[in-house]
């Protein structure tokens, strides 16, 4: 297995990649398709925080990191929201999602990046260190949804430390569309 960022090339597996692993049988092409490449043409897309996983040279894994922003009472400040997250169907349940996913968060701790907020599986990503998003008292579209509205404060790389400000993570438009 091979984790690196996404390189141009890489846009065609990757769709085949997050088509494959949010297939439903009611949509030809998942939304998390869609979110992704309108995701690449905006200013929240963060290079380095687009991570493949691949597998006998084969791009297998998926996991993203783009700009989302916390609006509190006094101020806006920089976040990041993970997902999606994919695996392609016939390399599921052998660790490449939990491998891209902390490459991913491994990077954005490298970048200085302090805080990432995500919806999905508590179970999935508690292991690592995602907890529910409330008790920072962060909101957003999705915090109804309680224990997978989550958030992890990142370790910092400098001597900063301490819970990021509550507030509502404002997601960028594409992000509707999920």
């Amino acid at each position: 297995m091979r984790l690196r960022p996404e390189e141009p090339a890489d846009a065609g597996a990757v769709r085949r990649v997050l088509a494959g692993a949010f297939a439903r049988p009611d949509v030809t092409t998942p939304p998390e398709v869609s979110l992704v490449d309108e995701l690449r043409g905006s200013a929240e897309w963060l290079p380095p925080l687009a991570m493949v996983a691949e597998y006998g040279g084969e791009v297998v894994g998926y996991a993203l990191l783009t700009r989302v922003r916390v609006r509190s009472d006094s101020d806006d400040v920089a976040a990041l929201a993970l997902g999606p997250v994919a695996v392609a169907p016939h390399r599921q349940r052998i660790g490449l999602g939990s491998a891209v996913v902390q490459a991913t968060l491994d990077a954005a701790v490298e970048l200085g990046e302090r805080l990432v907020v995500v919806l999905g599986d508590p179970a999935f990503y508690r292991r690592f260190g995602f907890g529910r998003a409330d008790r920072f008292g962060l909101t957003s579209p999705w915090s109804g949804l309680g224990e997978p509205w989550q958030a992890r404060v990142l370790p910092s790389v400098d001597s900063g430390t301490g819970a990021p400000p509550p507030g509502e993570v404002i997601f960028p438009p594409p992000w509707s569309k999920v």
